[in-house]
């Protein structure tokens, strides 16, 4: 079985710029049927962090990009079972880079879910 070398994942500027543009406009319409709406925002959090490795970025803006994007494995509308596919993105991701999400990211994710504004919670 070949090993993947999380270091030498891709960062791509452009999916960043897809994500940023995208991300939260998906989260408004998934936000009352996913139980892992936390998790997403606060791996949104550490993927724009400046601060964050450029290989972790690409890690997570990837599983984002998966999130938003309006090709799935099973198609979201599908009730009950369309934000699984997203979910096990999600968690594999987590569990990949989770290391790297912080108690800042964390409490961002927190912050903008219990409605303060971005400026309260700015990176």
């Amino acid at each position: 079985m070949k090993t993947f070398d999380l270091k030498k994942a891709k960062y791509d500027p452009k999916q960043e710029e897809q994500v940023r543009r995208s991300f939260f406009k998906k989260l408004k319409r998934a936000a009352g049927k996913i139980p892992f709406t936390k998790d997403i925002v606060a791996l949104y959090y550490c993927a724009t962090d400046p601060k964050t490795p450029l290989y972790v970025k690409g890690i997570a803006l990837a599983a984002l990009a998966y999130f938003i994007s309006p090709l799935d494995a099973i198609p979201d509308v599908i009730a009950g079972l369309g934000f699984t596919d997203d979910a096990a993105a999600i968690v594999t991701v987590m569990k990949v880079v989770g290391s790297h999400i912080t108690d800042e990211h964390r409490d961002k994710a927190s912050a903008f879910l219990s409605g303060e504004t971005a400026s309260k919670s700015k990176m």
